[in-house]
């Protein structure tokens, strides 16, 4: 592990915003607009130089994808009277709350926006859940973790503190409407974003792993607070949710966490899913349940040439229907789910060692994923595209596809009208890229720690101009030191001023300069 290297003078920038913006033009002249919030495609290159950090890699498709994740997550940001809010659908739906807000997703606007320059937006929409209309547990919703996370980033505890008491009472209300005398928590399938699927409701690895981390997370805000009494209280119910999950959702013959019904006598589900992955979001799972990650890139598991598959292929009730509900979790690939399991997996990569998958699948997988978010239109262009669930076999977008052919004009009107998933937030992308594939690892401290995954034949890359506790990031790799022309190695700067530096791609760690 190489570590902090002493300060440079301060370095030109590496990148320009300009080399990028051909990317925006493209997409807004690709996109039918048929809805806007408060910044339209005319305004979208404005708000994106303004507030991204700025992406330079050898992967066309990687880079491609992340410009425009970054410009559909500008698209769902709406004014409202009780400030900015991030949604989910562009077009109304009737199963949102107020605003069209709807919390399954919240926790990924979270994850994604953290990285953005301006905090108003993120800032606005955390009041929102608590105070401003926001219906926080509508859907399963890790928020206090979000909001963890986001100061893991920006190192600005004023939301976080503020919203202390609301996050404990938001806790508390699940403890006592989903958690059971066992001490287990339940959702049911729909509600955790997950519908027909194949182990259906009761008390699953996603509820609980939510809740494990609020616990963390509340415990963690509480000690900035300078409550110990709180943190220690909020410590020991994470350990015991950990405890739970482990003992009671781990089949051990299966090797995975899975559902367990509610009820006496019940037995765990015959299925693997998808979403048993989410302890890993979390860091909850101890080593030895590493184990589990074998079966992401198995064929008969979940591995698919559009996939990840949200149900293990090898179970007889998986299935890719094109009949029925048009969002089903038995079979389809859903960016939603992929994007947790990335998360998880990142994580893993960066703690204990294991042998059960590696950086190069992480790799892969990402490329599966960027590679999936397209659309080849009536005319033949392909162009990049986000929406609701894929077949993973072919890519096609199932919903889409569902809702074209439906005959009681669910296309024209209702449901969502045309094009209801065209722009979907119901996921990450940059976040992805950013703190799983460069590696910037938030922390709550001051130290600097970038692990990055990319794959050993990249000569150069480089994520510039990334918001990090009051600083501005650049981290550069450049093997040979000849194509950005700022030395050999795996850099990071902090204001342009050097903190860690390694001879080959490696994680590396430093220290971020005292604020004025």
């Amino acid at each position: 592990m190489a570590t902090s290297a002493a300060a440079a003078e301060p370095a030109a920038p590496v990148l320009q915003a300009g080399l990028f913006q051909h990317y925006v033009a493209q997409f807004n002249k690709d996109d039918a607009e048929l809805h806007s919030n408060f910044y339209p495609n005319e305004r979208a290159w404005e708000f994106l130089k303004d507030n991204i950090p700025l992406l330079d890699c050898p992967d066309e498709d990687i880079q491609r994808t992340y410009y425009f994740r970054w410009w559909t997550y500008r698209k769902h940001i709406k004014q409202t009277p009780a400030g900015f809010i991030v949604d989910e659908f562009l077009p109304q739906v009737g199963w949102a709350g107020k605003y069209n807000s709807i919390s399954c997703a919240a926790g990924h606007h979270f994850y994604e926006g953290r990285w953005l320059r301006d905090p108003q937006v993120l800032d606005d929409y955390a009041r929102f859940w608590f105070g401003g209309g926001g219906e926080p547990r509508r859907y399963s919703f890790w928020a206090a973790d979000a909001l963890w996370a986001r100061y893991c980033v920006t190192g600005n505890a004023k939301i976080p503190l503020a919203l202390l008491p609301d996050l404990i009472g938001n806790y508390e209300t699940w403890e006592k409407q989903q958690r059971d005398a066992n001490g287990l928590y339940w959702q049911s399938d729909d509600r955790d974003g997950g519908e027909v699927s194949i182990g259906g409701s009761g008390y699953r690895a996603t509820i609980n792993s939510y809740q494990f981390g609020d616990a963390q997370a509340i415990a963690h805000i509480a000690e900035l607070a300078g409550m110990p009494e709180l943190a220690s209280r909020f410590r020991d119910k994470a350990a015991a949710i950990k405890q739970l999950v482990q003992d009671r959702l781990w089949d051990k013959h299966a090797e995975f966490f899975k559902v367990l019904p509610r009820g006496d006598n019940t037995r765990l589900a015959d299925v693997r899913e998808l979403h048993g992955y989410t302890p890993w979001y979390f860091n909850l799972a101890d080593p030895s349940y590493s184990v589990a990650w074998k079966q992401l890139m198995d064929p008969k598991g979940f591995f698919a040439p559009f996939g990840p598959t949200t149900a293990e292929q090898r179970h007889p009730k998986y299935q890719i229907s094109y009949t029925g509900h048009e969002c089903q979790w038995n079979g389809p690939s859903w960016p939603y789910a992929t994007s947790v399991t990335l998360t998880g997996l990142a994580n893993l990569l960066n703690g204990p060692p294991q042998a059960v998958i590696g950086e190069k699948e992480y790799f892969e997988l990402l490329k599966i994923y960027s590679n999936s978010q397209q659309l080849k239109l009536d005319d033949g262009r392909v162009v990049p595209w986000i929406d609701e669930n894929l077949n993973p076999a072919t890519g096609d977008w199932i919903s889409r596809t569902r809702l074209k052919a439906w005959k009681d004009g669910t296309w024209d009107a209702g449901k969502g009208g045309v094009e209801r998933g065209k722009d979907y937030n119901h996921s990450t992308y940059c976040d992805l890229v950013i703190s799983g594939l460069i590696g910037l690892r938030p922390r709550a401290d001051r130290t600097i720690d970038v692990h990055p995954l990319v794959p050993p034949g990249w000569a150069w890359f480089c994520l510039e101009r990334i918001p990090y506790h009051g600083h501005l990031l650049t981290i550069i790799w450049d093997q040979t030191g000849l194509h950005y022309g700022h030395g050999q190695g795996l850099r990071v700067l902090a204001d342009g001023h050097q903190l860690a530096v390694s001879a080959s791609i490696s994680q590396v760690t430093g220290s971020l300069p005292l604020r004025d």
